[in-house]
């Protein structure tokens, strides 16, 4: 069956990378533009500035004057086909006035408004020129502004010449160079696009090869992914799919696991229950003695039932990171408290000594793990016997030693001691609670240990020895 999962706005990598390669380098092309046509424009300006300035001069040497100063009369005839060398194409059309420092009109182009401006400290030109935008008859014109000395043998004053241009020329060449350029542009833009496209899409083609190789896979396959040509920026995503599928292969392996156990060790006390109830049925044995065996194979299934559910809550548990810092110690004398009646009950000279130990844990596991270690030394300790339990902390770890006085472990044993459904006496008990101390053990980094403890020439009892780390104080820099 395929799944498919649809993310509401998200957005593909392909995508993410164009729209974040694109854009920017989209603006940037836009302020190249914008500043690529006022520098072209402004260049426009000053070529064509330089071409009414010498307009300006052609006209000054046709001038001619009379009187000094104040007094001075200008005179000049400039004939419009004079200006018709200055003027590049069609497109333009120019425009001048001569006029006095005062403002009289002298010949040209009455319409052309006076200049009214000032000349710079410093003129761009060997000259006292002025540049400036107006407007005649209703269009946008450029104009130089010459004022220039005049001199001859009957006179001496000053002239201000003005010429004007119409600016089609300029702005169509200023359009011309904008088109040119958001041509040349447009081009980069496709280029890089195109580049950026062919980049992502190689870049991008281990993830869809990834992808099609899971989306093939078939139900239940969580074996590691091979992805050796994948690159460096996607390794660290293929170890922690691997490592998530890892844990779900365990997962799946522990319910099997669990399932299977469970068929098998209950189909025996149910098979012995139902024989049982039939036997009493018949009449074959006492009402009574038929309803204590019963009793005595409902305890045993009982035990196995709640002993499998609880090795499967320690899996469960390992997955979950939020552990305590849990007291071993109040733990310890709480469970020794519950079971205060089963050490009665064989008349056992019980001790216990407890020293405060915090450890990193959830606190079902450590109750389980005490409750089980306890049991199994009650079982096996005889009647009158000792029991001793003690907790204690070194630097970095805490220990917790159960000591029975039973017979200790058989050889033959030994070497399945942690083994599931190993048990020494398959009457009293499971074969579990062992199996569940080296689980919870291993969820929590720690370590068990069961030797026998030898003297007067045999053993004399067990001791079951667990060490867990403990939690590290970061604020004083001790446990």
């Amino acid at each position: 069956m395929n799944h498919e999962v649809k993310s509401v706005g998200a957005i593909s990598l392909r995508r993410y990378l164009l729209i974040g390669i694109l854009l920017p380098v989209g603006l940037l092309v836009i302020m190249n533009t914008v500043g690529l046509y006022q520098q072209a424009f402004s260049a426009i300006n000053t070529a064509y500035d330089r071409t009414l300035l010498a307009s300006a001069k052609s006209i000054g040497e046709q001038l001619d004057v009379t009187g000094y100063d104040e007094q001075s009369t200008l005179r000049v005839t400039v004939p419009y086909a004079a200006l018709e060398a200055f003027e590049a194409d069609n497109q333009s059309r120019l425009f001048y006035r001569v006029s006095s420092l005062g403002g009289d009109m002298v010949s040209g182009f009455r319409e052309l408004p006076f200049w009214r401006g000032r000349i710079q400290a410093r003129p761009p030109y060997a000259a006292l020129v002025d540049f400036y935008d107006d407007v005649y008859q209703g269009e946008a014109v450029r104009v130089a502004v010459l004022l220039q000395p005049v001199a001859s043998g009957t006179g001496r004053g000053m002239a201000v010449i003005q010429v004007a241009e119409t600016l089609e020329l300029r702005t169509t060449l200023a359009r011309k160079i904008l088109v040119d350029t958001l041509w040349r542009q447009a081009l980069l833009l496709a280029v890089i696009a195109l580049v950026v496209v062919i980049v992502v899409q190689r870049a991008t083609r281990p993830v869809r090869r990834l992808s099609a190789e899971l989306q093939a896979r078939p139900e239940g396959d969580l074996t590691p992914i091979s992805a050796r040509d994948a690159p460096r920026e996607l390794l660290p995503l293929v170890e922690a799919t691997n490592e998530v599928m890892g844990r779900l292969q365990h997962l799946l392996e522990n319910q099997k696991r669990f399932v299977r156990d469970t068929a098998h060790q209950l189909r025996t006390p149910l098979a012995v229950l139902k024989v049982q109830v039939q036997s009493a049925l018949r009449g074959d044995m006492d009402a009574h003695e038929a309803l204590a065996d019963i009793s005595q194979t409902v305890d045993r299934a009982t035990l196995l039932a709640n002993q499998m559910l609880a090795l499967a809550k320690v899996e469960q548990l390992r997955q979950q990171p939020e552990q305590q810092a849990i007291d071993l110690a109040q733990v310890v004398r709480q469970v020794a408290l519950d079971v205060s009646p089963l050490i009665a009950e064989k008349d056992i000279d019980f001790s216990i000594e407890t020293q405060p130990a915090r450890v990193q844990a959830h606190e079902w596991m450590l109750g389980e793990l005490t409750r089980n270690l306890l049991h199994n030394a009650i079982r096996h300790t005889p009647p009158g016997g000792t029991l001793t339990v003690r907790t204690v902390c070194d630097a970095s770890h805490a220990t917790l030693s159960v000591s029975d006085s039973g017979p200790g472990i058989a050889a033959e044993l030994a070497a399945r001691l942690y083994q599931p459904f190993s048990a020494g006496n398959v009457h009293h008990g499971s074969g579990l609670g062992l199996a569940i101390c080296r689980e919870i053990v291993q969820a929590l980094d720690g370590s068990i240990a069961l030797e026998n403890r030898h003297g007067h020439g045999g053993v004399m009892g067990l001791d079951a020895t667990v060490r867990l780390p403990l939690v590290q104080n970061k604020t004083t820099g001790g446990y």
